[in-house]
């Protein structure tokens, strides 16, 4: 197949035609396939077309583990390291550790694949699978479909894990099988013994999940890893003075967009129909792909979401990413929506930082949206009919694979031609989404002096704070566009305000990108200083071109997210972190840092900062960082692009 980088990663509709010519253009030129709009999220496409057992994928999204589900080991990466790659670079990657998840016991009931790994999240954190794979392993996998553990590999994403895989099994050999690749099925089956985890292999760290006794969770909110039994969290809730009625359901997404997820969450707005319910909250489903959404029309499932009260999306992330223009709430007013996704930092689904998002099963999801409330556990509690009826929904039931096969829907994979080296990439010079990249600057040989603290973010920034999605995203191909909306969800320390600080050079204040420009207009250099984990979530490669465009020379933080901090290095930037975290707290936001030994700069070797307080007086902080002699070429360079190039010649 094509190298993953060119296929879409997101798709969406409303994209001015000219940005779909650039990419099927560029895809001719080099010879690879291009899928065009409303071929569905990317991670599916792969699940339905590319993955295997033992194959190894990069891709540049943070939910390329989805491939797990399939006993494929697929890394999330930056865009700069996906473009290594297609141009014959080698990728590396720090050998991982490898956390077991051993499985005994069989799903059942209302509980899913998807309260695996809220419960894992729930174990483990956000950054406790940092630097680790995670692979299930066990009795309790055979109880699981494909789709399932593509799931679970999926959401692996929010504990920070390098990637996650299962075993192979026959429920791989099925899917395969009824996604029209019988013979690498039947080859799969031949090195079966390969596939699995060896005998007495040793793990770093060992989970035990017994899957008889796992029960429904619920996720959030703010947070994926703040789990709850659905069982509990209405009185959580009512305790934390989180909002009990459920404004949206939402299921779908390249988390929870499989046939067997619309099954059985069909099945349960049947029941509701059946008793002559509706759903209370709003309802809308995602399909993840072309195939799922014409296999579910044919089947009867989304007619019977829309009879329930759902609105049927198109084959796109949708409202996982932001791309969500809400009207049911005002910004800031206080409300709960429940998804299937796997997401659910502040402000990311609808950008109102005050919305309750909770992560769960799509049946958890629409028993809620029926329910409209927190506060009601499916297992136990009862609906009320429009005649007065008192009844309780049966657990979930629903095919993990269609019996008729699947319906491909509308062709919508664009074939390279046998020879497109005469074609031309088509870019519009007019167009306020793309812009061809302009080479950064190289290093001046120099230690880097007296740059200014642009921002001391106050705790959880995630690549949505440095980079928002949603409406921004229409600029993915406009590096100075897109920079305007540079660490805009940032918590800036010095006031506990978003988007508001001190322009040191004329004493106003202003938002985050219009200081940085104005510091970049006069030539004068600057630092982010950031908490832990920072750069958690999405693989957003902006989140790195951004802070580098306008002027950005290092990020100082406690500690980093693994995709986030190699992108940083192949942009040029410095990542470094604090040898004491504790050092953070002597960090002003008027300080002026210099970042000193860059001319001795080598692996293992801490760097150093010098603060000057505004006050007149100075310390010296030790910086760690974990440059390569490869990566340190790329800073040297300017960037990894500009050091790929230098090397052609």
């Amino acid at each position: 197949g094509p190298p993953l980088a060119l296929i879409m990663t997101h798709i969406h509709r409303g994209i001015l035609k000219y940005v779909y010519n650039f990419l099927s253009s560029a895809g001719a030129k080099y010879g690879v396939g291009f899928w065009k709009p409303g071929s569905g999220i990317i991670h599916q496409i792969i699940l339905e077309n590319y993955a295997y057992p033992g194959v190894m994928l990069i891709g540049t999204d943070s939910h390329t583990p989805n491939g797990g589900g399939l006993g494929a080991i697929c890394i999330g990466v930056g865009g700069a390291d996906a473009v290594d790659v297609m141009a014959g670079i080698p990728w590396e990657l720090k050998c991982p550790k490898v956390i077991g998840v051993k499985l005994t016991g069989s799903l059942s009931g209302w509980t899913s694949p998807k309260d695996v790994i809220l419960k894992v999240a729930g174990i483990l954190t956000v950054k406790g699978g940092t630097g680790a794979i995670v692979e299930y392993h066990g009795p309790g996998v055979d109880s699981i479909s494909c789709t399932g553990m593509a799931t679970i590999c999926n959401m692996g994403a929010e504990i920070g894990a390098t990637t996650s895989v299962f075993p192979y099994n026959h429920r791989m050999r099925t899917y395969l099988e009824k996604t029209g690749r019988g013979q690498i099925a039947a080859l799969a089956d031949e090195y079966s013994d390969l596939l699995v985890p060896d005998e007495g292999c040793e793990y770093d760290q060992i989970i035990e999940l017994n899957l008889d006794e796992l029960k429904p969770h619920i996720n959030g909110p703010f947070t994926p890893d703040l789990a709850h039994p659905v069982s509990k969290v209405g009185a959580v809730a009512e305790k934390n003075g989180w909002p009990l009625d459920v404004k949206v359901g939402l299921i779908g997404s390249c988390t929870n967009s499989s046939y067997e997820d619309m099954g059985r969450a069909a099945s349960l707005a049947k029941q509701a129909l059946d008793k002559g319910l509706k759903c209370k909250a709003q309802f809308t489903v995602t399909p993840g792909s072309e195939q799922i959404r014409a296999t579910i029309e044919r089947d009867g499932y989304a007619k019977t979401f829309r009879d329930v009260g759902g609105v049927v999306l198109a084959n796109a992330c949708g409202p996982c990413i932001g791309q969500w223009d809400r009207r049911d709430v005002k910004k800031g007013e206080k409300n709960t929506i429940v998804t299937s996704f796997n997401r659910n930092f502040t402000a990311r689904n609808d950008a109102n930082p005050a919305t309750h998002a909770f992560v769960t099963s799509p049946e958890i999801v629409t028993a809620l949206a029926i329910a409209g409330t927190l506060n009601f556990n499916p297992e136990t509690d009862y609906l009320t009919a429009p005649n007065g009826e008192k009844f309780k929904l049966e657990p979930p039931t629903g095919d993990e694979l269609p019996s008729k096969d699947f319906d491909p829907g509308q062709d919508t994979y664009q074939h390279p031609p046998a020879d497109g080296t005469s074609l031309k990439v088509d870019v519009n010079p007019q167009s306020n989404r793309l812009q061809l990249l302009e080479p950064f600057d190289k290093w001046s040989g120099n230690d880097l002096e007296d740059m200014q603290v642009l921002i001391k973010v106050k705790g959880k920034c995630t690549t949505d704070h440095i980079s928002a999605a949603g409406p921004w995203l229409k600029f993915r191909g406009h590096l100075d566009n897109i920079s305007n909306n540079m660490l805009i969800g940032a918590v800036n320390s010095e006031n506990d305000a978003i988007n508001k600080i001190k322009n040191h050079l004329n004493g106003e204040y202003g938002g985050v990108p219009d200081v940085a420009r104005h510091y970049k207009a006069n030539g004068v250099s600057w630092v982010v200083v950031g908490d832990d984990n920072y750069g958690e979530g999405s693989s957003r490669e902006h989140a790195a071109l951004e802070p580098r465009h306008l002027g950005g020379r290092a990020i100082i933080v406690k500690s980093f997210a693994r995709i986030h901090e190699t992108n940083l290095k192949k942009q040029g930037l410095l990542p470094l972190t604090f040898s004491n975290s504790s050092d953070y707290d002597k960090i002003r936001p008027d300080d002026k840092i210099s970042i000193r030994g860059l001319k001795t700069f080598t692996p293992g070797k801490p760097l150093a900062a010098v603060v000057k307080h505004s006050d007149g007086t100075e310390e010296t902080l030790e910086l760690n960082h974990s440059f390569n002699e490869t990566q340190i070429e790329w800073f040297r360079a300017g960037s990894a692009l500009n050091r790929m190039k230098s090397l052609q010649h």
